[in-house]
């Protein structure tokens, strides 16, 4: 599957020229990487609910194989972040022109407009769900109380109450991405704003991707859901790609650049995803560096497919619906991974059913997440930016919404 990464960059390379910035409606290979992402996502919550099971499925399969298909959920988030921070420096340039011009009322208005309608529909349901005792939606009382899992989830530090006290419920436990996510979003605009000029910006990036490593190790005191889940942890990947868009906003690389560029963001992807194992044995992760390199990778990936015209084959249009849609997927996704899991148990745990139950929770998570985002998240965002437009878009069609069309929240 991460093969994909490579065809995508290889063929953009082959069958167009460079463009700084990129003129499509959707960027394709950001897109395939958001659908490579929240595939393995579903794949690792799938697969964690066979373990808590002791379902032995794995048993007899290569370890490398193992991690490589359902053990890189985590990985797969890395990824949203350095598209997330790529996304909204792209969005910011091309809305106020510089980063020093960013409306401070209007950005938030807008990643409001974006985020927000269902993230608090969500909180509503799980909030009827857990009051009403329906399993796996029910917060033990030792971890938190209901008021407080709302309270963290809007105030963006459900990472650190989980760190503190334990894992939540499944959908619940989503939740910690966007705390990080959300952080970003908050203090952005503040930080363009502050540096005054692009290079100190740039400098404050690079502190951040810096201490990324630092806060996956040293700063955890040996506390696991920390080292996956801090603010820093996560920021590095954010920050990368900042540095990503800045970069490709300023010159368009040479066809040679682009093919090194390629060959080096597939390289290092196919290894980061593919033999995590093999990684783990040379103790690539001992001073935190894995995660960066798993950013690393999709960076470059994504410098190469936003200055070029490459598009999609459709044999990848399911891995890039997927990726169109990740948002929505992956806020809901963890209703239809519950209920297939309950109807597997029903049946008495068969091993047979175990494939046909990853299958079925990827694409009931597809459609589950589509349906939302065509009825729900997509008409409520319209609505609201609408209400929200600012004088800088006006008459311009071909302006910021070109790249911001890609740039659904993860």
């Amino acid at each position: 599957m991460i093969a994909i990464s490579s065809t995508v960059a290889t063929m953009a390379i082959a069958n167009s020229a460079p463009t700084p910035g990129g003129q499509r409606s959707r960027i394709d290979g950001i897109d395939l990487l958001r659908g490579l992402a929240i595939l393995y996502v579903l794949l690792l919550h799938v697969n964690i609910r066979l373990v808590i099971a002791h379902v032995p499925y794995t048993r007899g399969l290569p370890k490398q194989l193992v991690s490589s298909l359902v053990w890189n959920g985590q990985n797969g988030v890395q990824m949203f972040f350095a598209i997330s921070g790529f996304l909204i420096t792209s969005i910011s340039l091309r809305r106020w022109g510089s980063l020093g011009r960013i409306n401070l009322r209007a950005f938030y208005r807008l990643r409001f407009a974006r985020i927000a309608p269902l993230l608090l529909l969500l909180l509503l349901v799980l909030s009827i769900l857990h009051s009403a005792g329906v399993s796996h939606y029910v917060i033990p009382q030792e971890r938190s109380s209901l008021p407080r899992a709302i309270f963290s989830a809007l105030t963006f530090h459900l990472n650190w109450l989980e760190a503190r006290h334990g894992y939540l419920p499944g959908n619940w436990d989503v939740l910690w991405s966007l705390s990080i996510e959300e952080m970003f979003y908050l203090f952005f605009p503040i930080a363009c704003l502050l540096s005054g000029d692009k290079k100190r910006f740039v400098a404050l990036l690079v502190i951040f991707v810096a201490l990324g490593p630092i806060a996956r190790t040293y700063w955890t005191h040996g506390n696991e859901i920390w080292e996956e889940k801090s603010y820093l942890g996560g920021m590095d990947a954010i920050a990368m790609g900042c540095l990503t868009a800045l970069l490709v906003s300023r010159m368009a690389f040479s066809r040679r650049a682009l093919r090194t560029m390629a060959a080096c963001g597939a390289a290092v992807l196919i290894f980061c995803l593919c033999f995590a194992q093999q990684a783990y044995q040379w103790r690539v992760d001992r001073y935190g560096l894995f995660m960066s390199l798993v950013a690393l990778g999709t960076c470059l990936v994504i410098a190469v497919s936003t200055q070029t015209k490459w598009k999609s084959p459709r044999i990848l249009a399911p891995l890039l619906k997927l990726g169109q849609y990740s948002y929505e997927i992956y806020m809901t996704h963890m209703f239809a991974v519950f209920a297939l899991f309950d109807l597997f148990v029903y049946l008495s745990k068969a091993m047979r059913l175990v494939v046909p139950l990853f299958l079925a929770a990827i694409l009931v998570s597809a459609v589950l997440g589509a349906i939302v985002a065509h009825t729900y998240s997509e008409p409520m965002n319209r609505i609201l930016r609408s209400r929200a437009k600012h004088p800088v878009d006006q008459g311009r069609p071909n302006g910021s919404e070109k790249i911001e069309a890609a740039a659904a929240s993860q």
